[in-house]
């Protein structure tokens, strides 16, 4: 076990404010104690701000390779399906290495930007030759080599769209049947790495399985304990051709297969009626939302206003076309404003709007996965992210605006250094003695 290491910076992030002569304990990778410690400090964090490491809850990091490709609407109608074409034809060059390469870098990216954690929504399964789920343990081994730490979110595919096979590139996703999702996610099990690895349940979407397939794998996953995500409600298209499928939404049909929403996350849920939503947060579900991808595919603004507990909502990169969580913090509360009939709902009981979309960003979604993370606090992963407090996007600070200052005024430039279970790195990816 490593030994005690105390933290101390000028300021640190208390889940309501920065304070100073906050001291961190940090054993094994976790957090022993914190207050106003009598341990002198082992690591003095001058001129920095200690936060919790940010918490992306959703991501499809090989979709990192399409960063400028899907940018060009060549169709008279300004179809958005340029993008889709662009991410099938991505998906028949990579091969094992390729593949490998485009999810390091996108993890490096990651930490580069304070991302202590990642939920990868992993559904590219299997190399160009077969059905070897080859592909599954390279995300396990880039995650590795660059010191992330991991929920493989890894997902179930079987049609390609309601009622239709797999075609194409969509082949590369197949999982069979739910049999054989179970025993490939058993012997992932084997592979993952103690300290920052686990594995989560996925259907990819009502169009990506059947309704039994869905009930069965939502079941064994709430057997096991594990968290299940699913895409839900991205597209009003999904939401007509359920319909004319299976006589509801889909949100009604995940509702309908669900003992208990606990562990269950919709990612999107932009159209999402107000009824369906009150049903699905009222019984104990979460929505993670990803304002720049949404954005960037032009779905829609999700209205978060309905969530009746702000904990239940969580941050996602998604496509990976930016990764800067302040922006995806931001574009969230934005998004908002820009809906007038709801202007400025993301805030908490003190009207407080900076630190719940921090919360969002780093103790909800930590919830999300499963994962004691995402606030500094006894117990917890000693995941954190630190501030340059001498940054020129945060000059003029004092302790009651300098989260505002990071949340609305600055990117990911301001960051300095980053921890994941209490191993240290500078934010260009060197690592920090």
């Amino acid at each position: 076990m490593r030994d005690l290491e105390v933290l101390e910076a000028d300021l640190t992030w208390t889940g309501s404010a920065f304070e100073t002569g906050v001291r961190v304990a940090v054993r094994g990778g976790r957090i022993e104690a914190v207050g106003r410690l009598e341990q002198e400090p082992t690591r003095r964090l001058a001129g920095r701000a200690l936060l919790p490491g940010i918490v992306n809850v959703h991501s499809h990091a090989f979709q990192r390779g399409l960063r400028g490709r899907g940018e060009t609407f060549p169709r008279e109608s300004g179809s958005f399906w340029s993008w889709r074409e662009a991410m099938y034809a991505l998906v028949g060059t990579l091969d094992r290495d390729r593949f490998f390469e485009v999810t390091r870098r996108c993890y490096a990216e990651m930490v580069s930007r304070g991302i202590t954690t990642v939920g990868e929504f992993h559904y590219l399964h299997h190399g160009p030759d077969g059905a070897d789920f080859a592909f599954d343990e390279v995300v396990l081994t880039a995650a590795r080599a660059v010191g992330i730490r991991l929920v493989l979110l890894n997902a179930y595919y079987h049609t390609g769209a309601i009622g239709r096979p797999l075609e194409g590139a969509q082949r590369r996703f197949d999982t069979v049947s739910p049999a054989a999702y179970w025993d490939q996610m058993d012997r992932l099990t084997a592979a993952l790495d103690p300290d920052t690895q686990r594995l989560g349940a996925v259907v990819h979407s009502v169009r990506a399985a059947d309704p039994s397939d869905l009930a069965a794998v939502l079941a064994e996953a709430t057997q096991r304990g594990m968290v299940f995500h699913i895409h839900v409600e991205e597209q009003r298209r999904e939401i007509e051709e359920c319909r004319v499928a299976h006589g509801v939404t889909p949100m009604r049909l995940l509702l309908g297969h669900s003992r208990s929403l606990d562990t269950v996350t919709a990612v999107h849920c932009t159209h999402t009626s107000d009824d369906d939503m009150a049903a699905f947060v009222g019984g104990g579900g979460r929505v993670c939302v990803c304002p720049l991808t949404e954005a960037n595919l032009g779905d829609g603004i999700p209205r978060v206003d309905r969530l009746t507990g702000r904990e239940r909502l969580c941050l996602g990169t998604d496509s990976n076309a930016r990764i800067d969580p302040t922006e995806e913090m931001r574009w969230l509360e934005y998004g908002q404003r820009l809906a007038s009939e709801r202007r400025g709902i993301i805030r908490d009981e003190a009207g407080n709007v900076a630190a719940t979309l921090l919360r969002a960003a780093t103790l909800n979604g930590a919830a999300a996965l499963g994962l004691q993370a995402g606030a500094i606090d006894t117990g917890l992963a000693a995941d954190f992210c630190t501030l340059d407090l001498s940054a020129p996007a945060l000059a003029g600070w004092d302790a009651a605006s300098l989260l505002p200052a990071f949340v609305f005024g600055a990117d990911a430039s301001v960051l300095a250094e980053v921890c994941v279970a209490g191993r240290w790195r500078r934010t260009d990816g060197a690592a920090d003695g």
